[in-house]
């Protein structure tokens, strides 16, 4: 079959149909961003309205007066905010007696197989401020050499650790007692 039509002609043919291709185009996109506005407008009026009405309520619950507390409850209150007090101001004062310090001696100077179960403090009027730590070592000797280590600490004034913790071979539960400087 014979092309009949004319360069010229087939260019301009060409051109009109991108032209056309691009009108469809834009109208087609055109079209899909009217039928989102509309598909989308009832959920962003929903969501308006919802958030209005929570700052109306909202407004009104600042109006309302607060509900008077028992007794039992402001104290709880108060203890709550009095703990609190002493978390915060942990890093902004030294003026606690067992620091941090202290107890990461006791820590690093243990020896991996020994367990510390529980470090506690006391402020005793007669005794004085003492630390207690409680916990478990496999041997006689590993007990020893923490003992020893404790005691050549210069953190520690005194190191107790009474005979009958030595009474086990193995196994051992120690109660052990520590006077800070």
């Amino acid at each position: 079959m014979l092309n009949l039509i004319p360069n010229q002609e087939k260019h301009k043919i060409k051109k009109d149909f991108y032209f056309r291709l691009l009108i469809v185009f834009f109208l087609v996109m055109g079209v899909s961003f009217i039928i989102a506005a509309f598909s989308i407008a009832p959920y962003y009026l929903f969501s308006s309205q919802k958030k209005n009405f929570s700052m109306e309520r909202l407004e009104t619950q600042k109006r309302l007066p607060l509900p008077v507390f028992d007794a039992q409850t402001n104290k709880l209150v108060e203890d709550i905010n009095l703990k609190l007090g002493l978390m915060e101001n942990v890093n902004k004062t030294d003026k606690f007696v067992v620091s941090v310090k202290v107890i990461n001696e006791i820590i690093l100077k243990k020896m991996p197989d020994i367990k510390i179960t529980s470090i506690s403090y006391e402020d005793n009027v007669i005794k004085g401020k003492t630390l207690s730590v409680k916990g478990s070592a496999p041997s006689r000797d590993k007990l020893l050499l923490f003992r020893l280590a404790l005691e050549n600490d210069v953190n520690f004034e005194k190191v107790d650790l009474p005979i009958s913790n030595f009474i086990k071979g193995t196994n051992i539960q120690f109660n052990l007692t520590l006077i800070p400087l």
